[in-house]
């Protein structure tokens, strides 16, 4: 270690070149390497390699060979990509063509495949719903056997649908009159509210007068406006991972996809490592607390607000040895993109 005990700037300086030639190369570094790069001597480098090595930055897979980047140095090479900046070219472009998509179910859909396309990773893009959302309508159709069709709609036009069955027969028109009570009393109101403001009607000694609101308990009851706060999530190019530089067996790559293909899995992904604020690149260089097979796995991403209790997750998983680079610019202008796109 150094006299002083403490790595400088210089090191990281030194550590960063390592980890930019390791990820273009795939090869132990050496010393020789970076002094092409700095007017240093090689015998100051090595000096400097063996600090890093002992810091943890740094392994030697041989005695003669050279050093590679341990998770602790790919997490100080991605922390000098966060001050990225958005080219407003590059985020029109991916406007356009997130707006072509009409819903937004279509357009976060297209966000991962575009993540996929960009960084040649695993992409995912979520549109996660919160206590928030806003209630624009509700339509309401009979069914046969007494069942009943209930179409809710919000204000961020994502669009939710439910059968349920009744006791007794209710009729088209009674329908009707149920569905312009909720729209003319409750349209613009946030669903919370809602399920408040109800309550407090039904719990009325007038309640059990009016036939309208006797009818929208009914629904009510069995599930009207109860949306669940399901995301919508999308995630592509699990096959990019193959062939990867990933030091796995067989058997953990198969692990890998088995954990990559759960939604479940997916969205506790997102949760856990994008509780930055909104806006702010999360990196996540190995992913073992969520899976034992992920530790070879590095996460970036961002989430941005969408308006009406929407947010918008985007991501990309890459292996420790990917382009960070293009892997946080490609976030950032996506996750840019989708909130522009989409609350216009």
């Amino acid at each position: 270690m150094n006299p002083l005990g403490t790595l400088t700037p210089r090191h990281f300086d030194v550590l960063h070149a390592i980890v930019h030639n390791y990820i273009e190369t795939g090869e132990p570094v050496a010393s020789r390497t970076i002094a092409r790069r700095y007017p240093m001597s090689p015998a100051s480098i090595r000096n400097m390699m063996a600090d890093l090595l002992e810091a943890g930055y740094l392994s030697q897979p041989h005695t003669s060979a050279g050093r590679i980047p341990t998770e602790r140095a790919y997490q100080s090479y991605a922390k000098t990509l966060l001050g990225s900046r958005i080219v407003h070219g590059e985020l029109e472009r991916l406007q356009l063509e997130i707006q072509r998509a009409g819903s937004v179910e279509a357009r976060i859909e297209r966000s991962s495949k575009l993540l996929t396309e960009i960084t040649r990773n695993f992409g995912i893009a979520a549109a996660i719903p919160t206590e928030n959302q806003t209630l624009d309508q509700v339509e309401l159709l009979a069914l046969p056997d007494r069942r009943i069709l209930m179409v809710v709609v919000t204000r961020d036009r994502m669009v939710r649908n439910k059968v349920i069955t009744v006791d007794d027969a209710v009729s088209q028109e009674e329908l009707v009159s149920i569905r312009n009570y909720i729209n003319y009393n409750f349209g613009g109101w946030v669903l919370s509210n809602i399920h408040r403001e109800l309550k407090r009607r039904l719990e009325l000694e007038s309640a059990a007068y009016d036939a309208i609101l006797r009818r929208v308990n009914l629904l009510y009851s069995k599930g009207l406006l109860d949306l669940g706060l399901t995301p919508e999530v999308y995630f592509d190019g699990a096959s990019n991972l193959i062939g990867l530089d990933l030091h796995v067996t067989r058997e953990r790559m198969r692990e890998i996809f088995r954990a990559l293909e759960e939604k479940k899995r997916i969205v506790q992904l997102l949760e856990r490592f994008l509780e930055e604020r909104e806006g702010e690149l999360a990196i996540q260089v190995g992913l073992s607390e969520v899976h034992p097979s992920m530790g070879e796995l590095s996460l970036i991403g961002v989430r941005f607000g969408l308006g009406n209790g929407l947010q918008a997750h985007v991501a990309v998983v890459g292996p420790l040895r990917m382009n960070y680079s293009r892997a946080v610019s490609a976030v950032l202008h996506v996750g840019r993109a989708v909130q522009t796109a989409t609350m216009q």
